[in-house]
């Protein structure tokens, strides 16, 4: 018996921990997924508002953070099960969670892009930044980190092909990117990507504010424009906090006695989940047009919901009367 229960302890406390885990997930991404199904109703209930590329690139980071979210969550709920299948069925999600991952920064630098074409050319938009043509801006990110991502599998070490078919593995990043060569290679990309961006962003920001000096009219478009480049800033470092793995490691192992999973689960909460979380509402929610269109659909759905509500109840008290 004394031999038994240490195990047995192990095991409960192991799945009080996955439950635990759970239930911090779900629930925060709901709440997440609920507010990005409000935000992208108001942009299918005004189709105007998609007649500006700056919501049409907006739009399209609050769908691309979603499919991120959506296989990041899946993805954790599947090694919170140990949930082993083959690499076939495997490889789909980890594709769609690396390419949206890195498509996040990207599509910031082409919002930043576009705030500054907006305001030194507000008469002239070049062809590519006008509205009817940003799906080429779009279809030219997820096409550049395709290319990217299918660079990075077949420089990878070669593994005999029936084991794609019939060896159940647990779907983990590290199942793809599990040589020396591929982590090397996927560090310089991201570096190379995010100092991209943020040459782009400082460069956007450094001409807006240049340019208010100029301008004597309409300054406070201006200065609109330079604080939400400055906050696509703010959203690039929150991307970049999920390349902290290392460090917070590291700290955790030196001041706490935590285990792999429980390291592993703080990064994924901290780093991944609440920064993707909080970049599209931040930008969604302080844009004042957008929040005036929230205001008045929740409005009219309250509006419809009274009158229902009061139909019922007379509908009830005068059945009860008679």
């Amino acid at each position: 018996m004394n031999l038994t229960e240490p195990p047995a302890n192990a095991t409960l406390h192991q799945a009080l921990s996955v439950i635990i885990k759970v239930c911090m997930v779900i629930p925060f991404f709901l709440l997440f997924l609920c507010c990005i199904i409000v935000i992208l109703h108001i942009f299918a209930s005004y189709r105007h508002l998609l007649d500006t590329s700056r919501y049409i690139l907006f739009a399209h980071m609050l769908v691309n953070d979603t499919l991120q979210l959506l296989t990041s969550v899946l993805l954790f709920l599947l090694v919170m099960g140990q949930v082993h299948f083959i690499f076939v069925y495997c490889a789909p999600l980890l594709v769609l969670a690396t390419v949206t991952f890195r498509n996040t920064p990207l599509i910031l630098a082409a919002m930043s892009i576009e705030r500054y074409i907006a305001i030194i050319y507000p008469l002239q938009h070049p062809a590519a930044w006008r509205s009817d043509r940003t799906w080429v801006i779009m279809l030219s990110v997820w096409i550049t980190n395709s290319i990217i991502l299918v660079t990075d599998f077949s420089i990878g070490e070669k593994k005999p092909a029936e084991d794609l078919f019939t060896t159940p593995v647990l779907c983990k990043p590290a199942v793809v990117n599990s040589s020396l060569i591929q982590r090397v290679f996927s560090a310089v990309i991201d570096v190379l990507i995010f100092a991209l961006v943020a040459v782009v962003i400082l460069f956007t920001y450094v001409k807006i504010l240049l340019e208010t000096r100029k301008l004597k009219q309409n300054r406070i478009s201006v200065s609109k424009a330079m604080h939400t480049v400055l906050l696509h800033g703010i959203q690039l470092l929150l991307c970049i906090l999920a390349y902290t793995q290392p460090i917070t490691q590291r700290l955790i192992l030196l001041h706490a006695n935590w285990s792999p999973e429980d390291i592993s689960f703080f990064n994924f909460f901290c780093f991944i989940l609440i920064p993707r979380f909080l970049s599209p509402l931040i930008y969604g929610f302080r844009d004042q047009s957008l929040m005036s269109y929230v205001r008045k659909s929740v409005s009219c759905c309250s509006n419809s919901v009274t009158p229902h509500i009061r139909g019922t109840l007379q509908i009830s008290t005068t059945s009860s009367t008679g």
